[in-house]
């Protein structure tokens, strides 16, 4: 009998397993971040309808709530699964980030917080611009890192500590923001195993830095979940610290990571987040960096009661918000700021039933009043009877997007309530109980004025930000060869190349607008008449960048990593005929006037190692290890090689050390927001371990594009120059 019981036993249990979890029974089961809407929303064409045995099925009151109670059964389910434990949005440090709906990235090159005339911060010029044109913010992620990162051994905190004025110079940044009432974060990369080790566990080194920088909280690229470990290290610290993921993380992380972002797959159907479902104090950010219209992005995170990532210099590319979607996040934000309580509670009601077709709202009950966020996912304008809701003696209804008290019709137990929506455009409802307030009201007539002009009437056409070329003015022209100098013949130059950015595919904006081209982007191809000229035939090294310094007595108004490798003013003993570094662009254009030359135009620069056979390096079609260093993959900076160590590596002209040593300066190119360098050569520094490090441009037809902040910053221990004189 014990035998047979056994066996019985066995067998039911290998055909539970053989179930698909069916203990976490749903028929809406999350996709990555996203939980499915009901059924009754997909739209189905007929011979679909004919395929499933069935005609259309209508989305009924009965039917939503049978979704409703699906995805309440999984929620509670889910939290005793993970163990869930609320403790974190408890805390009074972190709760300001369930209000926390307008977040913007923010690169700390752009001029519009940091200007490089007057060299300060300009936080405030920052903060008026975003608040005219869409509204404000209520954090706002700066970001000093990649795509730069890589370029020499510097750290994801070097790089912090490099910026203008150093940690204290940061500090008095992040006061600033908090002075206007925005909060700051920062990111965090655990991919950047390859640069400078900072000598203790991460988690210790970013909560100590965020401390003394003041920052409230740290974004976690590309992590799918900060670890715990984090959090607990920001607690030990004694600063809390709210972190914030990128990609789907595990629902046990929803605990102790506060905030994440949203990068969703539209569809016509808005869908449920789930981390919001699971935690409505938990704070999306939906982030859509490429897409040039907005409304999929606003128009889920008002549906989710969530924010979103107004994210517009996207590495040093702009990709600014078109005026409409500027209004839409100006009265979506106003909302939810007003309202943000309303938010952060577990009786919210996705899909509440609407009467139209493409319009969805979700119910937000608070105390004894009740708001709806409701979107038109249609491409046309809804008028009239838009929804229905219980009677109740002594309720007022006002259309809050509209800024209007509503006067609804009683259908028996119902009142039905009529109000326009334009298309792909906003609504949202309060019912309430007595007076409004002085709040309410006060809302009521911000909204009023603000939605008097329809969306429709902003301008929606998105256009690439106009880059220009700084130029440069020619030298003296001179007819024989100078010292040191290698001639190149002008003629007739195909000038092919092509950036080298990890992301940004081929997008209007991406790279750099030559003067000759109508936008910015990143494949260029221009046949060009240069003129004659003499180039360097080897990079400035570090005894001819003494005898500038003797001579005129240069010191830099901005004196940050100025020639770091050395000491007291003189560099290592045996270094005299290696590259010099860890110069700005702004260095290597006084070593070049004092000199009587200039810094190469970047396509001067590619004439002379490529000649005109279209060579893809400078000493032909096939790699050489031999012309170039040995590529350092360590954590440490090797010093570059001597400029003549590799004979092997002269282009035709007989110019060499144009590759694999050090970068080169060349050309500057600057647009509103961003200013940017072209390095050519690439260097012999390449840290492992990651993808996102800056790329090396060891070809004849790439070339790098370094972001510009200031000359602390935008020093390296691996850019060098050459410069060139005019021919006549």
């Amino acid at each position: 009998m014990k035998r047979v019981t056994r066996i019985g036993l066995l067998a039911a249990s290998a055909a539970l397993a053989a179930l698909p979890l069916r203990a976490q029974d749903s028929n809406y089961r999350p996709q990555g971040q996203q939980i499915p809407p009901p059924a009754c929303y997909t739209l189905t064409e007929a011979w679909e309808d004919l395929r499933a045995g069935q005609g259309p099925q209508p989305c009924t009151p009965q039917l939503q709530q049978e979704w409703l109670k699906d995805v309440r059964h999984w929620r509670e389910e889910r939290r005793i699964r993970i163990g869930y434990d609320d403790a974190r949005y408890r805390m009074p440090e972190l709760k300001w980030a369930q209000s926390s709906f307008i977040q913007p990235q923010t690169m700390v090159q752009d001029r519009y917080l940091y200007d490089p005339i007057q060299h300060k911060y300009t936080v405030d010029r920052y903060l008026d611009d975003v608040e005219t044109r869409y509204g404000g913010i209520d954090s706002v992620l700066i970001w000093p890192t990649y795509p730069n990162m890589g370029i020499d051994d510097r750290n994801q905190h070097d790089l912090v500590r490099a910026m203008p004025g150093g940690l204290e110079g940061v500090r008095g940044m992040v006061a600033d923001f908090h002075r206007r009432g925005v909060k700051v974060m920062f990111p965090m990369m655990m991919w950047d195993q390859g640069t400078r080790d900072p000598g203790k566990p991460w988690a210790d080194a970013i909560a100590e830095l965020m401390k003394e920088l003041g920052a409230d909280g740290v974004n976690g690229d590309t992590q799918d979940g900060v670890p715990l470990a984090f959090s607990l290290a920001a607690d030990r610290a004694g600063h809390p610290l709210a972190f914030e993921p990128e990609l789907t993380m595990a629902d046990e992380a929803l605990a102790w990571d506060v905030m994440h972002w949203g990068q969703y797959k539209y569809q016509f159907v808005p869908t449920l987040d789930k981390y919001r479902w699971l935690e409505p104090r938990h704070q999306v950010h939906i982030s859509d960096r490429w897409n040039h219209n907005k409304t999929d992005a606003l128009q889920f995170a008002f549906f989710n009661g969530e924010g979103w990532e107004s994210w517009e210099n996207v590495w040093g590319i702009w990709n600014g918000i078109t005026p409409r979607d500027g209004e839409a996040t100006r009265r979506v934000a106003t909302i939810e700021r007003a309202m943000a309580p309303f938010f952060a509670n577990e009786d919210w009601e996705p899909f509440y039933p609407m009467t139209f077709y493409g319009v969805f709202a979700s119910r937000w009950p608070f105390g004894n009043r009740t708001l709806w966020t409701i979107v038109n996912r249609n491409a046309y304008d809804v008028d009239g009877r838009q929804m229905t809701i219980p009677f109740a003696d002594g309720a007022r209804y006002f259309d809050i997007y509209h800024g209007v008290e509503l006067h609804p019709d009683r259908d028996g137990t119902n009142m039905v309530l009529s109000f326009p929506m334009e298309a792909h455009g906003y609504g949202a409802v309060l019912v309430l109980h007595g007076d409004p307030g002085p709040d309410i009201s006060a809302l009521l007539a911000k909204m009023k004025t603000m939605s008097a002009k329809p969306l429709s009437s902003y301008a929606n056409d998105w256009k690439p930000l106009a880059q220009s070329l700084v130029e440069v003015k020619p030298t003296a022209a001179v007819a024989s060869v100078p010292q040191g100098m290698v001639k190149i013949l002008g003629g007739s130059f195909d000038f092919k190349v092509e950036g080298i950015e990890i992301e940004g595919h081929n997008d209007a904006g991406v790279d750099v607008q030559y003067p000759w081209e109508q936008d910015a982007r990143r494949f260029h191809d221009h046949r060009l008449a240069v003129k004659s000229f003499y180039i360097d035939k080897y990079p400035v090294t570090n005894a001819q960048f003494k005898a500038f310094l003797d001579a005129a007595h240069y010191r830099p108004a901005d004196a940050l990593n100025f020639l770091k490798d050395w000491t007291g003013g003189q560099y290592p003993q045996g270094w005299d005929n290696k590259p010099v570094t860890w110069v700005s662009q702004e260095d290597a254009r006084a070593y070049a006037a004092w000199a009587g030359k200039r810094l190469p135009r970047e396509w001067e620069w590619q004439f002379a190692a490529q000649g005109t056979d279209g060579r893809l390096y400078p000493w032909g079609n096939d790699w050489d290890a031999a012309a170039v260093p040995t590529p350092d993959r360590g954590r440490t900076l090797s010093a570059p090689d001597a400029v003549d160590a590799h004979p092997k590596g002269a282009s035709a002209y007989g110019v060499m050390d144009l590759v694999g040593n050090v970068w080169q300066w060349t050309d500057e190119y600057v647009d509103a927001h961003t200013r940017a360098a072209i390095l050519r050569g690439g260097s012999h520094y390449q840290p492992a371990g990651a993808i996102w490090y800056f790329p090396q441009a060891f070809r004849n037809d790439q070339h790098g594009k370094l972001l510009l902040m200031a000359p602390g910053y935008d020093r390296s221990g691996t850019v060098g120059f050459r410069c060139v004189k005019d021919a006549s």
